[in-house]
């Protein structure tokens, strides 16, 4: 896979990826990502990449041209099934999408900044707008990695063990359960006796079961969508139900 991030401040980007789990993937050439700054395309000496806001109103935009000459630039080298806008008003990242996503070879985000964009970008050149959460940052480059690294853990040989990924919370739409290690005991406080058992399908029904409780604990919005649906499990399988 390759990941393209355009950036007036590459800067910001630099600490994510040169780290942990990111940095081994890039070594070991199993994600290429690089960073665009978007002011080696500005318009004039100055390295202009903003303006004020036609009609007036606090705060800078992103000029469309220098967008579009980056964005140009890579197209003639790169074919991207995906061009995508880092804003708050965005489709709300999900593990859902990041499957998505990391099924694509070429993905190319746009990081926004001070207002905004000039809204031709977003109506003619972007093809998806992502969101992280229901609040502003100051850029999009933290948006921008935060969706790389839910992208990048899912791609085939950059976990160690790469059942991890299939349990992590969401994946099932479902949050993870509580997970322990040694020791069994620490201070009077013990480890479930059901996981130091040893039988896998009483594990995974304790599992399951817990992940359901912290589900409708946590997120119950999530919950009363999955019991819309009246899917349950029950001793290893997805059955029909009348609901919870």
């Amino acid at each position: 896979m390759r990941i393209d991030i355009i950036t007036c401040l590459p800067q910001l980007l630099e600490s994510p990826f040169a780290h942990s789990i990111l940095k081994r993937a890039r070594e070991k050439g199993t994600v290429e990502v690089y960073m665009h700054n978007l002011r080696d395309y500005a318009v004039d000496k100055h390295k202009s990449v903003d303006d004020y806001a036609y009609g007036g109103g606090a705060g800078m935009v992103l000029m469309i041209e220098p967008i579009v000459r980056c964005m140009n630039a890579l197209k003639e080298k790169v074919n991207y099934q995906e061009f995508i806008y880092m804003t708050p008003d965005g489709e709300r990242l999900t593990q859902q999408l990041a499957n998505q996503l990391s099924l694509q070879e070429n993905l190319l985000i746009l990081c926004g900044h001070y207002k905004g964009v000039d809204e031709r970008v977003r109506e003619r050149l972007i093809t998806r707008e992502i969101s992280i959460g229901d609040y502003v940052l100051s850029g999009g480059e933290l948006a921008a990695a935060v969706l790389s690294d839910a992208i990048i853990r899912l791609l085939p040989g950059v976990l160690s063990d790469e059942t991890s990924a299939l349990t992590d919370s969401f994946q099932d739409r479902l949050i993870a359960p509580p997970v322990y290690t040694r020791p069994a005991n620490f201070q009077d406080i013990e480890v479930p006796p059901v996981l130091l058992s040893g039988n896998e399908k009483v594990i995974q029904e304790w599992r399951y079961q817990k992940a359901l409780e912290r589900t409708k604990a946590r997120r119950p919005a999530l919950y009363k969508e999955l019991c819309s649906e009246f899917w349950v499990l029950s001793s290893g399988f997805w059955v029909l139900s009348s609901g919870f």
